[in-house]
């Protein structure tokens, strides 16, 4: 007991001597690379084995670093770190499914995508949703944010931050949805919020045949550069507002032009490009 209270007092004196600010960053760094494990894992099966695991191996790491260093106790050392090898494997194997749905995130973050495919995929989801609306006669007024923000508007509508997909969009604008009457907002190609109250425009300067959602649409459009997509609940035409201007009765190819155009100037070059070198062939 005396080797262990000794084998105490040295660690704590060296602990003491080092570097505070060094110390607190290191533990800051471990601290944020355990949240974000948690962070991952939570609502996992999982999660509840990590924290289990790492209060073991923090307990049995403290104790083994407070063992007195004579030659009695080193084997006790050895074998924790012959431990320590048997957790990383058995670590892999009980988490594989979890890892493997990380390196799926990963590959799959921002910094691996080209900006270009991104609005590709946004415009292309936006078009299966106006096709069916339109063949529904469904109303729907969508806006896609751009360099003015829109944050106040999407805090009074509901939060929804869920990926952009036409049959997300579908639902939230089926008749009879709590948020079927209002606006969806668009913030960095996903769904931010639904229910939101746009402002309108006067109603001398919108047609008298068209609805409030045209009017909310070039309100909008009038108040900043937002791309406003509006589908008619009574005709099924799909109009664009942008830059206080609203055009109705475009067709879906249209539409697709006009917002790879307007959100990606570069790749809508490209693609016309590529089809006129596609109609000389």
């Amino acid at each position: 007991m005396h080797e262990i209270a000794d084998a105490i007092v040295t660690y704590l004196r060296r602990v003491a001597a080092y570097d505070t600010a060094v110390v607190v960053v290191q533990l800051l760094m471990i601290a944020l690379v355990v949240w974000l494990v948690m962070r991952f894992l939570r609502g996992t099966r999982g999660a509840r084995l990590v924290k289990g695991a790492i209060v073991l191996l923090a307990i049995v790491f403290v104790a083994v670093r407070l063992l007195p260093g004579s030659d009695d106790w080193r084997r006790i050392e050895f074998l924790y770190s012959q431990f320590l090898w048997f957790a990383f494997i058995a670590f892999v194997v009980a988490f594989q499914p979890e890892l493997r749905r990380a390196l799926i995130s990963i590959g799959q973050a921002r910094i691996f995508q080209s900006r270009h495919s991104e609005i590709e995929e946004m415009v292309e989801e936006l078009i299966r949703s106006s096709a069916y609306l339109s063949r529904n006669k469904i109303g729907a007024i969508i806006a896609i944010e751009r360099s003015v923000g829109l944050g106040s508007l999407i805090g009074s509508g509901t939060i929804i931050n869920a990926d952009l997909t036409a049959e997300l969009l579908n639902t939230i604008f089926y008749p009879g949805s709590a948020l079927h009457d209002m606006g969806v907002i668009l913030h960095e190609g996903r769904i931010a919020a639904a229910g939101c109250q746009f402002p309108l425009a006067e109603s001398e300067e919108v047609d008298p045949s068209l609805g409030s959602r045209h009017r909310a649409a070039l309100g909008l459009a009038k108040e900043s550069d937002a791309l406003v997509l509006v589908v008619s609940e009574e005709t099924g035409r799909i109009a664009l507002a942008y830059e206080a201007q609203l055009y109705i009765g475009m067709t879906q190819e249209a539409v697709r032009e006009m917002l790879t155009e307007l959100l990606a100037p570069a790749l809508a070059k490209r693609q016309r490009k590529t089809q006129k070198e596609g109609e000389g062939s």
